[in-house]
Formats: C-alpha cells, structure tokens, sequence
C-alpha cells in the first residue's frame, strides 16, 4: 500500500529505459524519467524560462529543455549546461508493482 500523499500518477509500463513522460502532481507539472530502469521524477518546467522539459531530449541522465537548450540532471534536477541555472525540485517516487507513484517534494 503507498505512503501518505503519494498518488498515481502511471504505469512502468509506460515508460521505457530512456523515455520520459509528463504527469500532473497536485496541480503542478512533473517530469517522470526512465533511467536505466529507473523511474525519477523532477519540475516538468524548466526553470530558467516556461517551457515544459517533456517536449525536450533525454539523453542517459540529461534533460534538455526545447526552448534554449539548458539541460538539467534527470535524477538530482541540477542544472547542468546555461542557461539553466537553478535547480528543479525532485518528487519521491514509489513503485507499486506496474505502478507510478508520486508525493510533492521533501521539504
């Protein structure tokens, strides 16, 4: 059974190793990321200008937004290349057999 404020949010079926698909968590857009076989979720919108990072590449553990080319590390949300340069939250994520589960970011 999931933890307290976690919700479902998709299916590990949906998302294979190197893939990368938006959600929604509590009103808020979330990135969920296959990285070799593991499932992360970080801030779907860049944070150096509004452009949802989904529309981007995935390229092992970088992310690259669409509209000025900054990427971010998938799994830490840390930016990586201009001109991101902060970080996104990261979300905690359970996986219940076939299911994605997803709770807002630890404070």
């Amino acid at each position: 059974m999931a933890d307290a404020g976690f919700i479902k949010v998709a299916q590990v079926s949906e998302i294979r190793p190197g893939e990368m698909i938006a959600v929604e968590v509590a009103d808020e857009q979330v990135l969920l990321v296959n990285v070799d076989g593991n499932i992360h979720a970080i801030d779907d919108i860049c944070s150096h200008a509004y452009a949802t990072l989904s529309e981007g590449d995935l390229r092992g553990e970088e992310v690259e937004c669409p509209l000025h080319g900054g990427s971010f590390n998938a799994i830490t949300g840390v930016p990586i290349n201009p001109p991101a340069n902060e970080s996104l939250r990261v979300y905690q994520v359970q996986i219940e057999g076939d299911d994605i589960l997803v709770a807002p970011p630890a404070v």
